[in-house]
């Protein structure tokens, strides 16, 4: 059953309804930054687990509704390309946070031991979709046992990235540029925990919403305009959804907390992985990783390449870049675009 009538309204309409709802994953993502910093010193978490966990999963929530409702309706391309192309997309929006941040490099002040994990664990369980999508084919109830297995290996990497958190055997050498994460004092406590966690779980509520008819409209665009799926699930809907990370890094940035723009863009990544485990349990036509298409698996090994360049970016730590950006950003930029301009060209 349809909320909405989505076939008998105009392409106009449809279009109209998608940008207010990008609009409104913006607004909420934005709002979403203070609360996150906050949170992240009360609950003596730090930004970069609170980034990677909590925020990366709760701006997160827009890209899943998106990937399985899409799945639901049997668009598997959709659904597959709007995963994998959101995480390609928030790992520009980290290239753009470092324009914004003007003392100094952003992988080089944000460094740190947490973040590195998550960039390793991001890679590590990209390649468990290639595994399903070139291996047998097997699946149960229609869900694909490889599945499981990324969510027990995305909470095994959680456990690894939390535990090096409390007791570090390495840690990045501190230069003058490099900011640490204090915890402020923010006054109340105990009521003021109620009030951000009431806060974080209405916006997160928003965004889900948001990201519900942001598949619906985008799979609208996709049948009415002739583009492919890869195209509207890798640009128009990845892009849209992703929008709370681009909003919340940035702010994050101003608001001086580093290693929670660099923790909630790298951990919401690793946890956008997951969107294809959700989505093989919506898709019923069998398991969605034998659907997955070339142009899916294009994007996939775009993602590994940019996670590459971003992690080299961390461990290299390039004080000053080129015209207020890193070498390592300008290189995810001109990979990722150039890219793009491939698939488009190609049909």
């Amino acid at each position: 059953m349809q909320l909405l009538p989505w076939n008998a309204l105009s392409l106009l309409t449809i279009a109209s309804v998608f940008a207010t709802s990008a609009l409104a994953v913006g607004i909420a993502g934005t709002a979403m930054t203070s609360t996150a910093d906050q949170l992240a010193d009360l609950t003596g978490l730090g930004e970069a687990i609170f980034g990677a966990v909590l925020l990366g999963s709760a701006t997160s929530i827009a890209g899943i509704t998106t990937s399985v409702t899409a799945a639901v309706d049997g668009r598997a391309p959709l659904a597959i390309s709007n995963a994998i192309g959101g995480i390609a997309a928030q790992t520009v929006f980290l290239a753009i946070a470092d324009i914004a941040y003007r003392p100094a490099n952003l992988e080089h002040a944000a460094a740190s031991v947490e973040n590195l994990l998550q960039g390793a664990l991001l890679s590590t369980i990209l390649s468990i979709p290639l595994l399903g999508m070139a291996g047998p084919r097997m699946d149960l109830f229609g869900i694909h046992p490889f599945s499981p297995v990324m969510i027990g290996a995305y909470l095994f990497g959680l456990h690894l990235v939390a535990e090096a958190r409390s007791e570090p055997y390495w840690m990045p050498r501190q230069t003058a540029k490099t900011e640490e994460d204090p915890p402020q004092d923010h006054g109340g406590a105990g009521r003021s925990l109620i009030v951000l966690w009431g806060r974080f779980l209405a916006l997160t509520v928003v965004v889900g919403a948001a990201g519900y008819v942001i598949a619906k409209t985008g799979g609208q665009i996709a049948t009415r305009t002739g583009l492919s799926g890869t195209v509207v699930g890798g640009l128009l809907t990845a892009i849209s959804t992703s929008l709370p990370e681009l909003v919340t890094a940035i702010a994050a940035v101003r608001r001086g907390a580093l290693s929670l723009a660099v923790g909630g863009i790298i951990g919401g990544n690793s946890f956008d992985v997951l969107f294809v485990a959700f989505s093989d349990a919506g898709y019923r036509t069998g398991s969605i990783y034998h659907a997955i298409t070339d142009q899916q698996v294009f994007i996939i090994a775009l993602t590994l390449l940019l996670t590459g360049v971003l992690l080299m970016g961390l461990l290299r730590r390039e004080r000053w870049g080129i015209w207020g950006i890193g070498f390592e950003s300008f290189l995810v930029l001109v990979l990722y675009f150039g890219a793009f301009t491939l698939l488009l060209a190609g049909g």
